[in-house]
């Protein structure tokens, strides 16, 4: 069963908790509970409640940033794809990380891997 110590530890890089509040990845990690049918996931189950909450605490830190510097929080935005400051440019291809009918899973990686997970979940097969 995850905690959000266990969290933290398995996801280091959500490890601060002034940056990611105890009550959020509590909210989220109750959220997972209600939503990902242990029968389905199984053996998976903690990865894929971590991979929940650390996608919606993603999103929720680019939402803070945003709204930091005057914008909209909760904006949708897809990928960016390109980019070119004075001669310099960069373009990468999003749809090669992206999952076709991901929509707000592919908004993050966190969010690609669960989805990923979750299609694998969910398609049975099982022979008891």
């Amino acid at each position: 069963m995850i905690t959000i110590d266990q969290f933290r530890t398995d996801f280091p890089e959500f490890g601060s908790t002034s940056d990611y509040p105890n009550a959020q990845v509590q909210f989220w990690l109750t959220m997972a509970g209600q939503l990902l049918r242990p029968d389905a996931w199984q053996d998976s189950l903690d990865l894929g409640t971590e991979l929940y909450i650390a996608h919606h605490i993603a999103i929720s830190a680019k939402n803070r940033a945003v709204a930091s510097v005057g914008g909209v929080p909760g904006t949708v935005n897809g990928p960016q794809s390109s980019k070119a400051v004075d001669k310099v440019s960069a373009s990468y291809d999003t749809g090669a990380v992206a999952l076709a009918d991901g929509g707000f899973w592919n908004a993050t990686m966190y969010g690609i891997q669960f989805l990923q997970l979750a299609r694998m979940a969910g398609t049975g097969g099982r022979q008891l």
